[in-house]
């Protein structure tokens, strides 16, 4: 999976009271579309690392987002 960063991106992730909040600048958020249709085109199983050490502003929640199967319960992909 290819993996691209718009330069300048800026991405902070936070969780309180379980809920996620994502704040990016532009440039993170066109990063993050590119990733998430990258990862929507792969196969289940296929994920993403976010954190401070490599994509993440410092203080910032890690993030995982992981492509599952498009069937759920028997019901077929949901559009």
């Amino acid at each position: 999976m290819n993996i691209e960063w718009e330069d300048g991106f800026r991405i902070s992730v936070r969780a309180e009271n379980g809920e996620v909040t994502i704040s990016a600048n532009r440039a993170g958020l066109l990063s993050l579309a590119g990733q998430l249709r990258a990862l929507a085109q792969g196969v289940p199983g296929d994920h993403i690392h976010y954190d401070a050490f490599n994509s993440l502003e410092d203080g910032s929640c890690e993030l995982v987002i992981e492509r599952i199967e498009d069937e759920r319960n028997g019901q077929g992909a949901r559009k």
